[in-house]
């Protein structure tokens, strides 16, 4: 199944007999938006190749390009306004000879084929400015359009620091939650345009490294190709070191601890990877910053399952007799982090390994994905099969709550209370569209921190102010600073050059 929203093409999440009902009122909302933007549209040219499934009507005109971003601010969130958007992409290789819903049907399958059908006669998704029908036969060069009410879910109303800023490149601190580029159902909802929006619609932003949606701290954005060019290839040619900070789970062992276990992505699909001897070489070096015991004693901590089963489980020495030492643990370590490799996911990976998965982590920390035992110590997939973990990920639907183990100090207490992004059961009054409730806590933050930067030469170094979950608890001693990176280099010094 393809990727609707990478390839620029997405589907309304009305279903065909809702949107059909509603049609009056998207198209006038649609001719109203446009009007009232006056602002030109680049119309693609008619496609003359004697396609007989070619129907003759007037040339559609898209939507054009929204300014400023319909931002606003509510319940510490950054929102935007629903709007009317058109998505371009151009006929893959594959899809050429094949007809137009025969391609919605089998790759982007998020929608039921008869919305897909309703929308094609309706003229809301085209084929090179015209309204050409479900049974259209795309060739090679044809630009495909689709005409949709979006919907933006809402990030994080904190705002992009900088934190050094010069002639060529813009250093950030990136919040956590908010994608780099726009991408899936985020657009104005990301790093690039909130930059844009506060710097003026000329700005271009040129991003140089990349940070997933949740992962929150430094970030490279350059004013131009040239510079992006050229910071990029020295993070490339590894002459930079880079460190992070993560809140794990239990007491973290003291000294450094370095992680060689190699990686396999188990799903490309779903974005998952597991330590597997036949994956990719991989190496992390750990240490810890701090530790923070509960308040509690270990009979008094509540443990609870994914599925909501209580634990039978009372002590830490039972758990880690049983290879779970993550239950029962409301303690938790604050651990640097200098990834030598870089493969997806690597740090949340290697520390999932060792039994300090990230404690928040709405994958790697999931018990519902990986079972009890999270994958601790688990080299060759014996303990849960790599089966059995992409089936448990591939059920946690829309309908579903992707939680991690819960803990209750009082930071995270407050985010679990709102829970994860999941559909209401209302639609858009507009387009009829599913409506999802405000994201909670696994959809805005994870406790994973790109803290700096540095150049291995020394001839710069860009560091960032810890994140609050890595400050110590109100009313308890603990380190607000973090000192060199020379401790961490000393574990690997057998590696010239780290990235």
């Amino acid at each position: 199944m393809a990727n609707l929203e990478s390839d620029a093409v997405i589907s309304s999440t009305a279903h065909s007999e809702s949107l059909a009902a509603k049609t009056p009122s998207l198209e006038a909302a649609v001719q109203d938006q446009a009007a009232s933007r006056r602002m030109p549209s680049r119309v693609p040219k008619p496609h003359k190749k004697g396609n007989a499934k070619t129907q003759d009507g007037p040339i559609i005109t898209p939507i054009a390009s929204i300014w400023p971003p319909p931002y606003y601010f509510e319940d510490e969130l950054r929102r935007v306004r629903p709007y009317h958007f058109t998505y371009n992409t151009y006929c893959k290789e594959r899809w050429r000879g094949r007809t137009l819903i025969e391609i919605f049907e089998s790759e982007f399958r998020d929608r039921p084929v008869e919305y897909y059908r309703k929308t094609m006669e309706q003229g809301y998704i085209y084929v090179n400015g015209q309204k050409v029908g479900p049974d259209y036969v795309l060739l090679n060069g044809d630009l495909i359009s689709h005409t949709m009410h979006r919907h933006e879910p809402p990030v994080t109303s904190d705002p992009v620091d900088v934190i050094h800023e010069d002639d060529d490149i813009i250093v950030i601190n990136k919040p956590s939650g908010v994608p780099v580029h726009p991408a899936g159902r985020y657009n104005f909802n990301s790093v690039l345009e909130i930059m844009k929006a506060e710097r003026g619609q000329q700005f271009m932003p040129y991003p140089c490294n990349r940070l997933d949606r949740l992962t929150s701290g430094i970030m490279f954005v350059a004013k131009s190709v040239k510079a992006a060019e050229a910071l990029g290839s020295q993070i490339k040619s590894r002459t930079v070191r880079k460190e992070y900070i993560a809140r794990v789970v239990g007491e973290f062992p003291e000294g450094e601890v370095v992680c060689d276990q190699p990686i396999l992505a188990i799903s490309p699909k779903l974005g998952l990877n597991r330590v597997r001897a036949n994956g990719k070489s991989a190496r992390t070096v750990f240490k810890r910053l701090a530790y923070y015991p509960s308040e509690d004693s270990p009979d008094e901590r509540a443990s609870s399952s994914m599925d909501g089963a209580s634990s039978t489980i009372s002590t830490e020495a039972e758990c880690s007799a049983q290879g779970k030492p993550w239950m029962n643990k409301t303690d938790y370590s604050i651990v640097r982090c200098l990834p030598v490799t870089g493969r997806t996911h690597q740090i949340r990976v290697h520390l999932q390994f060792l039994g300090h998965p990230i404690q928040n982590d709405p994958i790697y920390a999931n018990q519902r994905v990986w079972g009890f035992n999270l994958g601790y110590d688990d080299f060759d997939g014996t303990k849960t099969s790599d089966e059995d973990v992409i089936t448990r990920l591939s059920r946690m639907g829309k309908e579903e709550v992707a939680q991690a183990v819960v803990y209750y100090d009082e930071m995270i207490d407050k985010y679990e209370k709102k829970r994860a992004e999941k559909m209401t059961g209302q639609v858009c009054d507009v387009c009829a569209t599913p409506l999802y409730s405000d994201p909670g806590m696994h959809e805005l933050s994870l406790w994973l921190h790109s803290l700096r930067y540095e150049d291995a030469g020394g001839a710069w170094s860009y560091k960032s102010p810890l994140p609050k979950w890595a400050l110590p608890p109100e009313g308890v001693a603990g380190p607000t600073t973090v000192g060199g990176m020379e401790e961490l280099v000393e574990a690997v010094k057998d590696e010239l050059q780290i990235s």
